[in-house]
């Protein structure tokens, strides 16, 4: 079978072709309906290791697939205009909340630092997801600058070392060694059973933050380095001008976000494979509100040069590709089905060996 990022697309097919192209393709389609019937989940208890493919990534074949069918959608390549000002919005929205939730009691604060600040400042995070695609400013550093404003609200310098792991993740989907998306295999002995899955779930955060120092250490660049020493900055004069309580709000949204936080379902609900053959799941629930259509995931890893405001449209151009794909409709489902089904945990994830990585000598 020659690679799926060569092969000659039939520009009439659908379904079937697809299935022929990409053999993993799944028979199940539609929304998922917790708990999945495991003759397509495949197992009743929790596995042992990883699913393994023995293609690259399926993101690409698809892409070259749907152009030949619709071309049109290149016209929807390229920046979101109104990016630097929605980013602007949930700033000010941020330090405007933080201004007032300081001196309220705790009870009040800590509501506020989940509800508010939690979607807040998921929202800020996934916006430097967006900019790591250079999708507010045509120039990349504009980006890039936008990014750590971004973190400003979060109260975490990452959006530079973000951007430098999540183009890999894209090219390098599931690739062992590589894509730090892809939990370890540490995280799939120890996080088993509903406990230690509750605490996987509220340690995302430091996973995240602390998995890429272990799969894939890299050293710092400049950009990283100009990240860490303004957000730190940011940090350190709000604390001064404005109390720690005004930066525990901040620091204390962002943590609560993205643990057991319905906007952080996308983490678990994007390439954990809940169903077999299927390692990219849309959501197309009203939570993409706010995170930037993040939840159009399919789409988003077909055509990640598209802008999240643009993703419905891809989907609407190319019906045939996307509804018959298994999807999901609530994040809340995910993160509870996770938690509580037996056959899912960190290693309900597909790897790709490293020959299969598009970097040079693998590295």
């Amino acid at each position: 079978m020659p690679p799926r990022d060569t092969e000659v697309l039939d520009p009439t097919a659908t379904l079937p072709a697809m299935k022929k192209r990409m053999p993993n393709q799944p028979e199940y389609a539609g929304p998922l309906v917790f708990p999945v019937p495991k003759e397509h989940a495949g197992s009743e208890k929790q596995r042992e290791d990883f699913s393994y493919d023995d293609n690259k990534e399926p993101h690409l074949t698809r892409r070259k697939l749907i152009l030949e069918k619709h071309p049109e959608i290149k016209k929807l390549y390229g920046p979101d205009t109104l990016m630097v000002y929605k980013v602007a919005a949930v700033l000010l929205l941020q330090f405007f909340t933080m201004l007032w939730v300081r001196d309220q009691s705790w009870a009040v604060f800590l509501f506020v630092a989940y509800a508010v600040g939690g979607t807040a400042n998921h929202a800020l995070s996934l916006a430097s997801h967006e900019l790591s695609h250079n999708l507010a400013f045509k120039t990349p550093r504009y980006n890039t600058y936008l990014g750590i404003a971004a973190n400003f609200g979060m109260g975490f310098p990452a959006s530079a070392t973000f951007k430098r792991y999540h183009m890999e993740h894209h090219a390098d989907q599931g690739v062992n060694g590589v894509d730090v998306d892809v939990p370890t295999e540490w995280e799939g002995r120890v996080f088993r059973g509903v406990p230690m899955k509750i605490l996987w779930v509220l340690m995302q955060p430091a996973f995240y933050a602390l998995r890429p120092m272990y799969v894939r250490p890299k050293s710092p660049n400049t950009d990283e380095i100009i990240n860490f020493v303004l957000v730190i900055s940011s940090d350190i004069a709000i604390a001064y001008f404005f109390g720690g309580s005004a930066l525990g709000y901040l620091i204390g949204g962002t943590l609560l976000g993205m643990g057991l936080h319905p906007t952080a379902g996308h983490f678990i609900a994007e390439h954990y494979e809940f169903i077999n053959g299927q390692e990219t799941y849309s959501y197309y629930g009203p939570l993409n509100w706010v995170t930037w259509n993040v939840g159009y995931h399919n789409e988003h890893h077909d055509f990640p040069f598209v802008a999240g405001c643009n993703l419905p449209k891809v989907k609407a151009l190319a019906p045939e590709f996307y509804d018959t794909l298994p999807h999901h409709d609530s994040w809340c489902a995910v993160i509870y089905n996770y938690i509580m089904d037996p056959s899912v945990g960190p290693y309900s994830r597909v790897k790709r060996e490293l020959k299969y990585t598009t970097l040079k000598a693998g590295k």
